[in-house]
């Protein structure tokens, strides 16, 4: 434009962190996709190994240790700490000059819906970049054994572009809504994806027990989300052989079934093949009707002053 200074205008700042370690292939991929339209200055700050299913942990009481690392055509750091973690020290401006525009956690292996986004780091990355007023994505890809192969994370980073592109439009025009981050979800079947559906955070659940067993390597992994795949086995699994020590028992989580709730919900959205968008907050608050209930039972929780015995 004619009388503009083009040193005024400058790339995006992406910042990329993940759960799943900084050699994971969804953030590798994710990466790649970003560097290779030349359209963002792409920063990454990962954990520096897997920490899936850490939820919100944060590291308190001891340093942090952060490497250099190299990835062609970004700026990138591991750090041993968890997903809350690297956003944290990411946006800090200790490792990079700038605060990042936007903040994007992922491509998760496994999806993260309903109750699994508490715990979820992959979701928690997103949500500390939240939390220190940098908008935020979390990203993560409905990985099935047998099914998907690391080329789905590639098309699925290319599927998501517009809403990435879409985010940091509203971000320059001062537009954008800063009440919520986004939480989104990649079908299995990316390459025939219905389309973007915005949904709403369901109450879909693996259902989860416990075997015990007599060693460490006793029975398979889950995958590295909660979710569960769909050629899972769901049943007791071997019992024990023999009688542990009783100071030393060992137990391993298993499937025990799958419960999610229906329509406009980001479960069901995603199995019907949607790549789905829903908006989170800081907090998980209660429904209305818990909150009104609350205030009608807690004027009364004096009456209530005398020891009480249940009968069995």
């Amino acid at each position: 434009m004619e009388g503009v200074n083009p040193s005024c205008y400058r790339r995006p700042r992406i910042m990329v962190t993940n759960d799943d370690g900084i050699d994971a292939p969804g953030l590798r991929a994710l990466v790649q996709v970003l560097v290779s339209t030349d359209r963002y200055e792409v920063l990454v700050c990962a954990p520096d190994s897997e920490k899936s299913g850490v939820s919100h942990c944060i590291t308190w009481q001891h340093a942090l240790s952060v490497k250099r690392v190299q990835i062609e055509g970004a700026t990138a750091f591991a750090v041993c700490g968890t997903p809350a973690d690297s956003a944290s020290i990411g946006v800090s401006q200790m490792l990079f000059p700038e605060v990042p525009d936007l903040v994007v956690s992922g491509i998760n292996k496994g999806s993260n819906c309903g109750y699994h986004i508490v715990y979820s780091g992959t979701v928690a990355g997103a949500r500390e970049a939240f939390f220190l007023g940098v908008p935020s994505l979390a990203m993560s890809y409905d990985w099935v054994g047998g099914k998907s192969s690391d080329d789905d994370y590639k098309l699925g980073a290319e599927a998501c572009l517009p809403l990435i592109n879409a985010v940091l439009t509203e971000i320059k025009n001062g537009t954008y809504f800063q009440r919520c981050f986004l939480n989104i979800d990649i079908p299995t079947d990316v390459v025939h994806h219905k389309g973007y559906r915005a949904t709403r955070q369901g109450k879909s659940i693996v259902k989860i027990g416990w075997r015990q067993v007599v060693s460490e390597s006793q029975g398979g992994n889950m995958l590295s989300t909660m979710t569960m795949e769909n050629n899972s086995t769901i049943g007791e699994g071997p019992k024990v052989s023999s009688t542990p020590s009783e100071e030393n028992l060992l137990f391993k989580k298993q499937v025990k079934g799958l419960q999610f709730d229906g329509e406009d919900m980001d479960f069901q959205a995603l199995q019907e093949g949607y790549i789905t968008v829903t908006p989170l907050g800081a907090l998980s608050r209660a429904d209305a009707d818990s909150e009104n209930h609350l205030k009608n039972w807690l004027p009364n929780v004096t009456d209530h002053s005398s020891p009480i015995s249940i009968i069995e």
